[in-house]
C-alpha cells in the first residue's frame, strides 16, 4: 500500500473538498503540508503578516463562498494563539472557519517545551469545537470532522491542533471524498400555513431578514416573497446587502444600527415574520424600542436554540430562511395594508431626501456623511465593500448602497476594530473580478496596516478608504457626551497611510476635502492596484450609540 505522510494527507482532504485557498502564516509546525501544496499546487496559499489577519482573510473568503475558510496556524503556541481573535470574531458572526493548528510533538507535551501552552483549552470556549489529534492514521478522519461541524447548522469555527511530529509521519495514503452536510428543510406544511394565516390577517406586516439569506443563497427568494405580499423587508444589522438597494419593498437595515424607517417598521407592526436571524442584540438591544412590545412574531432560523430566544415567538419554526421563504410565496396571500405600504414609501422618500442633502454638505474638514455619500456614488453596482467597527463605519452601516449579492462584509457582533482591511483581501481571493473596498477610520488601519503588503504581494489588490478622524471616535464621543469633554486616550495621530501604501509598492491618494473622495475611489479601482486613500473628516462629527451605558459625570 501506498503511504503518504500526514501534510499531504491534509492537503488531500482540503482539496477534495474544493478548498482552492488557504491562509496563514509560515511557520515549523507543518512544513510537510507547505510542501504539499507546493508540489501539487491546486490550492493557493495567501500569506499574511500576522495570523489574526490570515483568520480574518479565511472569515470573509468563508461569507464569500459559503465553504469552510482555512487558516493554518503553521507556528505553535505564538503563531497560533495569534489567532485567538479571528476565531473569536468567527464564532460570533456564525462564519465556518476550520483553524488547522500546529502543536508541539507529541514526546514533548507536559515538559514546559518551547511555546508550549495549552491550545485546546484556549480555544474552546470560543469555536465550536477544539480538539487535538493524537493518531497521524486519524488525521484525515478527523480534519473531515471538522468540516462537517464547520459548516453544518449554525456554522462557525473549529480548531484542530495537530502535533508537529504527525505531519511527518507516514500514513496509509488517503482517497478522500467530499464530505456530505446535510442542510434542513423549509417549515413543515403547518408551519407554513400558520404563517400565511398571520400574514393575511396583518395591518402592518414587516418581513425580518437576516444573514440566513447570504449562506443560503436566498436573495431572490427572499425579493420574490416581498413582491408577491409587497410587504416591506428590513435586514438585521451587517446584512444590509440581503436585498437590491432602491427595490421598493427593502428598507435597509433596523435597530440601532440601521435607520429610522427600517427601525420604525419592527416597533409599530403588528405582525412581523423572522426569516434566517436571531433578532439578537446588535440588531435590537434586545428592546422594544426596536420590537414593539404587542408585535405577533413569526420566527424561522436555522438554529433553533435562537428561536423565540429575546423575543417571544407565536410561531417557532427550525428551517431554512430561503427554502422557507419560496415554499411561503407559493402558500401566502397578499395583507390587506394599503394605509401601511403608503406610510412606508413616504417615510422612505423622506429619507432619501435626507441622505442627498447630506451629500451636498460641503463644510471642511468633510463630514464623514458627505463621505460616505460621495462613496456610495462612486462604488461600482457589483462592488464588495467591508466596513470596520467604529464611529465613522457606524454612520456607513446603512449609507452605503449593495446592488449585487454578497456585497457587505462586517465584523457582526463581535464589534472588532481592525478586521475590515484583512477582510478585504480574503474576499478579493475569493472573487477575484469583482472590486473590495475596505472602509475603516484612522484607528483600524493602524491595527493591520502591514497587510497592505499582503495584498500587494498576493496580487490581490484591494481600496482601503480611510476616513480619518484622528480619534477614537466611538469612546471620544462618549467622553464628550458624558464625561464633560475631559479627552484621555481618545485622540490619536496617525502617519500617512497613502504614502505607506507607496513604500509597499501599491498607491496612496491624499483627499483635501469635499468633492474628490468619490473621484479618488473611481480612479483607484480602475487603476488595478492596491491603493490607500486617506481622507480628513471632521473629527468633531460623531454620534453616541449606547445611552443608555453612561450617566453624566458631573465635575468634582
Amino acid at each position: 500500500m501506498t503511504k503518504i505522510n500526514g501534510g499531504t494527507a491534509v492537503y488531500n482532504v482540503l482539496k477534495a473538498n474544493g478548498i482552492d485557498t488557504v491562509f496563514g502564516l509560515l511557520g515549523g509546525s507543518m512544513l510537510e503540508l507547505y510542501d504539499a501544496m507546493y508540489k501539487d499546487g491546486a490550492i493557493k496559499y495567501v500569506g499574511a503578516r500576522d495570523e489574526r489577519a490570515a483568520g480574518h482573510m479565511a472569515d470573509a473568503w468563508a461569507r464569500m463562498t459559503g465553504k469552510p475558510g482555512v487558516v493554518l496556524g503553521a507556528q505553535a503556541g505564538p503563531g497560533v494563539v495569534n489567532i485567538v481573535t479571528a476565531v473569536a470574531e468567527a464564532q460570533l458572526a456564525y462564519s465556518p472557519l476550520v483553524v488547522i493548528a500546529g502543536a508541539i510533538s507529541r514526546c514533548d507535551h507536559a515538559k514546559d517545551t518551547f511555546q508550549e501552552v495549552d491550545q485546546v483549552a484556549l480555544f474552546a470556549p470560543i469555536s465550536k469545537k477544539s480538539v487535538l489529534v493524537s493518531d497521524a492514521a486519524r488525521l484525515p478522519a478527523m480534519l473531515e470532522d471538522a468540516i462537517r461541524l464547520a459548516n453544518s447548522g449554525r456554522r462557525g469555527p473549529v480548531v484542530l491542533h495537530v502535533p508537529r511530529d504527525l505531519f511527518a509521519e507516514m500514513i496509509l495514503a488517503n482517497d478522500p471524498a467530499p464530505v456530505n452536510i446535510a442542510r434542513p428543510g423549509p417549515a413543515a406544511a403547518d408551519d407554513l400555513a400558520a404563517i400565511a394565516e398571520m400574514l393575511s390577517g396583518a395591518e402592518r406586516p414587516v418581513i425580518f431578514a437576516g444573514g440566513g439569506f447570504k449562506w443560503g443563497k436566498g436573495r431572490e427568494a427572499l425579493t420574490a416573497l416581498a413582491e408577491k405580499l409587497e410587504v416591506p423587508v428590513v435586514a438585521s444589522t451587517g446584512h444590509a446587502d440581503v436585498m437590491r438597494h432602491g427595490h421598493p419593498w427593502f428598507a435597509g437595515q433596523a435597530g440601532p444600527r440601521g435607520n429610522r424607517v427600517a427601525s420604525r417598521l419592527t416597533k409599530e407592526a403588528d405582525v412581523m415574520v423572522v426569516l434566517g436571524a436571531r433578532l439578537g442584540f446588535n440588531s435590537t438591544f434586545h428592546s422594544n424600542d426596536y420590537v414593539g412590545a404587542d408585535i405577533r412574531i413569526a420566527h424561522v432560523d436555522i438554529d433553533g436554540s435562537a428561536v423565540g430566544r429575546y423575543f417571544p415567538a407565536e410561531i417557532a419554526v427550525q428551517a431554512d430562511a430561503r427554502l422557507t421563504a419560496e415554499a411561503l410565496t407559493e402558500a401566502a396571500t397578499s395583507p390587506n395594508a394599503d394605509v401601511w405600504r403608503k406610510a412606508f414609501q413616504d417615510d422612505w422618500a423622506s429619507l432619501m431626501s435626507e441622505r442627498e442633502e447630506e451629500a451636498q454638505i460641503a463644510t471642511l474638514p468633510m463630514h464623514p456623511r458627505r463621505a460616505l455619500a460621495e462613496l456610495r456614488d462612486a462604488l461600482p453596482t457589483d462592488a464588495i465593500v467591508t466596513l470596520d467597527t467604529g464611529n465613522t463605519c457606524l454612520q456607513g452601516a446603512d449609507r452605503l448602497a449593495h446592488y449585487e449579492p454578497l456585497s457587505l462584509i462586517t465584523p457582526l457582533d463581535f464589534g472588532l476594530v481592525g478586521f475590515g482591511l484583512a477582510a478585504a483581501i480574503g474576499a478579493k481571493a475569493a472573487t477575484p473580478d469583482r472590486p473590495v473596498v475596505a472602509i475603516m477610520g484612522d484607528g483600524a488601519m493602524g491595527y493591520t496596516m502591514i497587510e497592505i503588503q499582503s495584498a500587494i504581494q498576493n496580487k490581490l489588490p484591494i481600496v482601503a478608504v480611510i476616513l480619518d478622524n484622528e480619534a477614537w471616535g466611538a469612546e471620544k464621543a462618549y467622553q464628550e457626551e458624558f464625561y464633560g469633554g475631559r479627552l484621555l486616550g481618545a485622540e490619536i495621530q496617525s502617519p500617512r497611510y497613502d504614502e505607506f501604501a507607496k513604500l509597499c509598492g501599491g498607491n496612496g491618494i491624499w483627499v483635501n476635502g469635499p468633492g474628490e473622495l468619490g473621484a479618488a475611489l473611481t480612479d483607484a479601482i480602475n487603476s488595478g492596484q492596491t491603493t490607500v486613500i486617506q481622507a480628513k473628516i471632521d473629527p468633531k462629527a460623531l454620534m453616541t450609540l449606547r445611552k443608555d451605558l453612561f450617566k453624566a459625570q458631573d465635575d468634582e
